[in-house]
């Protein structure tokens, strides 16, 4: 097992100042932010969240060897009034519909390369580029304890294909400082996702070895999420988290995962954030 930096610093603070992101930490009940200002649309309370992760995570999309990764932390957004929750699963979003029961916005994912050095397995087959994936997400509360979420997201430099996350979160305070949320998830994608990283052309199969495979779009997985967060401080965070999805259709059909990888993905990590406060 090594230990890689699937982020650099540098990327990530890129990434960052393009998308606006509601943080991975939750606000205790007992803690009120100021009302914003009315001055201009940024004019109000903001928080800027900094931290790392760390986790243990298959090596390649349908691998059955994990490594262990670390990755940074960078959150930044609007201070609300309400509690809101948030699953270490989501991606980076902001919100311009926000009724308390539904939010809707963009969204965006930062997605890390692959290429034939990252394990044997994938020896003879193409390498995918670092690009990003952008969209627009919904989420609604149809009761205070359960949150429905899906995102909607087309791939940019690494793939062309479409993507769509599905998951529903359970959340329960336990303590004033600490939460528990568990739910199941989906996803789905195009063609175009499925042939960059399962699909095995006649020239691929050759090299690798691999039965050459075409596949279509339709469902990826399937599968369960749970997190534990505690607010240790009123600045610090932290949270331990596994996400555990089973490979459908397309990608389950795939010789890469058929002959060399595994249809059971698993993640495991914990994380820790610092927040700052500030006011525009």
């Amino acid at each position: 097992m090594s230990i890689r930096f699937i982020v650099v610093l540098s990327g990530a603070l890129a990434f960052a100042s393009s998308t606006t992101v509601f943080a991975d930490e939750y606000y205790p009940e007992n803690q009120t932010a100021s009302a914003p200002r009315s001055e201009h649309w940024w004019s109000g309370d903001w928080y800027l969240t900094l931290g790392a992760k760390g986790f243990v995570a298959p090596r390649y999309e349908g691998a059955k060897d994990y490594m262990l990764s670390a990755a940074p932390v960078i959150s930044l957004g609007r201070a609300g009034r309400s509690v809101r929750f948030s699953s270490l699963n989501d991606n980076a979003s902001f919100g311009f519909i926000d009724t308390g029961v539904f939010r809707a916005g963009l969204t965006g994912k930062l997605i890390t390369g692959r290429d034939r050095g990252d394990s044997d397995d994938l020896k003879g087959l193409h390498d995918v580029d670092w690009g990003v994936e952008v969209g627009g997400f919904a989420e609604f509360y149809p009761t205070d304890n359960i949150r429905g979420r899906v995102e909607v997201r087309r791939g940019i430099g690494a793939h062309d294909g479409v993507v769509a996350d599905f998951a529903i979160d359970a959340f329960k305070d336990i303590t004033p400082t600490v939460r528990v949320s568990a739910g199941p998830r989906a996803t789905v994608a195009s063609k175009d996702y499925f042939e960059e990283y399962y699909g095995v052309t006649a020239s691929e199969s050759v090299a690798s070895g691999l039965a050459r495979y075409s596949p279509g779009g339709g469902l990826k997985s399937l599968g369960v999420g749970g997190q534990i967060t505690w607010q240790t401080t009123d600045k610090i965070t932290t949270s331990a988290y596994a996400e555990y999805s089973r490979l459908m259709g397309p990608a389950a059909d795939s010789s890469l995962v058929r002959e060399r990888g595994s249809a059971n993905q698993a993640t495991l990590g914990v994380q820790a954030t610092y927040r700052f406060d500030f006011a525009l």
